[in-house]
């Protein structure tokens, strides 16, 4: 009996050790959502690193009694390359304390750091999810003028990635130089230079380059542009379109494609292998033939040829 009762109370032992030995885990490693208005507080070791992570790179750093070096007195060390979107920091003294502020996507984050026997090795700040990825199933709701927006951006991008690039940092980009998309209809194409995906808008904006390979003037309705990926079409949301490519000729053209027809979002991936298409209009009818006599020239052919019948003239 006593054999049985050691082995019940090591059993015991043991899942107690793995439970707090889960829990100190759970504790080192966490994740939290990034919120300006929250101050996070951060338990800081002088014998461990804390390692602070953000989705993109930190855009700026402040704090006080930080030091970089280790040599510059200072009450935490901080390790950070620039560019980077982790930082790591470690306790330099007994119950130090300091605030540490990072720049992040146009937001300021606030952390409280604290000495602590039990540090949090690991510190995962993520986006919240929007309510689409939260399960909810409806598509964003967006309004015309963001939508006009979205194509600015999609215009500017090469600008904006070179000289702002926080500003595009969550935009999907893909361009095809190397294999082109490109829609043949004979005597016109449309070919895919570029398309953009702005995740919480559910669009995707696309540069197409219309070809007119004949002698006259191609015309076509502006706002009919439709994507078709795989054996689904999905019309356009908005367009940037004249309606016509002069003889050949060549258009560039913008129009984006937001949600499902139905109703729900698209998730559409820019790998797809994409088909444009807009419907055509007929040319306006031509002019009136020159030759075309006129009621003037007629009236007087008539009375003509009525004074000559009266003299007997043929």
């Amino acid at each position: 009996m006593k054999s049985i009762a050691d082995s019940l109370l090591a059993a015991g032992v043991l899942a107690g050790m793995t439970l707090a030995a889960q829990a100190a885990q759970a504790q080192a490693i966490q994740q939290v959502w990034l919120d300006d208005r929250v101050a996070v507080s951060v338990p800081v070791a002088t014998n461990r690193v804390t390692t602070i992570s953000f989705p993109s790179p930190i855009e700026a750093i402040d704090g006080a009694g930080i030091t970089v070096d280790g040599k510059t007195p200072g009450l935490f060390q901080l390790a950070h390359a620039r560019g980077s979107a982790f930082l790591s920091v470690r306790a330099l003294a007994p119950r130090a304390s300091a605030n540490l502020n990072l720049r992040w996507n146009d937001h300021t984050y606030v952390f409280e750091l604290n000495e602590s026997n039990a540090p949090v090795l690991s510190l995962v700040m993520q986006s919240p999810p929007t309510p689409e990825e939260a399960g909810v199933g409806h598509p964003p709701e967006v309004s015309p003028l963001k939508l006009l927006a979205l194509l600015d951006k999609a215009r500017a991008f090469p600008l904006l990635k070179a000289q702002q690039p926080e500003s595009v940092a969550d935009v999907g980009f893909t361009t095809y130089d190397g294999k082109p998309l490109v829609s043949d209809f004979n005597d016109y194409q449309i070919q895919i230079e570029q398309s953009f995906r702005f995740n919480a808008e559910d669009t995707l904006v696309f540069r197409v380059a219309i070809t007119n390979k004949s002698d006259t003037s191609l015309f076509y309705q502006p706002d009919s542009f439709a994507l078709r990926a795989g054996n689904r079409v999905y019309p356009q949301s908005i367009s940037d379109a004249t309606g016509s490519v002069p003889p050949m000729g060549c258009c560039i053209v913008y129009f984006a494609v937001t949600g499902t027809p139905d109703g729900g979002r698209n998730e559409l991936s820019l790998k797809n292998k994409f088909t444009v298409l807009v419907n055509r209009l007929l040319p306006p009818p031509a002019a009136t033939a020159t030759n075309s006599a006129s009621p003037a020239t007629t009236n007087a052919n008539a009375k003509a040829t009525t004074e000559a019948n009266a003299k007997g003239q043929p």
